[in-house]
């Protein structure tokens, strides 16, 4: 079980864009997320009249390594870690480390 999944808001810790938040786009791999707005470059992309791809410069979101971002708390308004814990009916959750409170409910 993954600690940041896709649609989850984060917010980036470390890097060039420190302090950006940003609702997760997907999954690269096991390490790497790509958050939308963030981390976006610049990209010459060749046209390509068989795909029907116009060429020119686009911008694009690159991925970003998950020890970079953290989850965002609704409820502090801060970037928090993430734990998990199993309820009574043997459900896994993901909580907040700083209260407790299971995320996405």
């Amino acid at each position: 079980m993954e600690k940041i999944r896709k649609g989850d808001e984060v917010i980036v810790i470390a890097g060039k864009d420190k302090g950006k938040r940003g609702t997760v786009a997907r999954r690269v791999g096991a390490e790497h997320v790509v958050i939308e707005g963030v981390n976006r470059v610049k990209k010459h992309v060749k046209p390509n009249p068989v795909k029907g791809v116009v060429g020119g410069v686009v911008d694009k979101d690159m991925p970003l390594h998950v020890s970079n971002v953290s989850l965002y708390n609704p409820t502090t308004k801060k970037a928090d870690r993430v734990g998990f814990k199993v309820l009574e009916d043997g459900k896994k959750v993901r909580v907040f480390k700083s209260n407790g409170e299971v995320v996405g409910v």
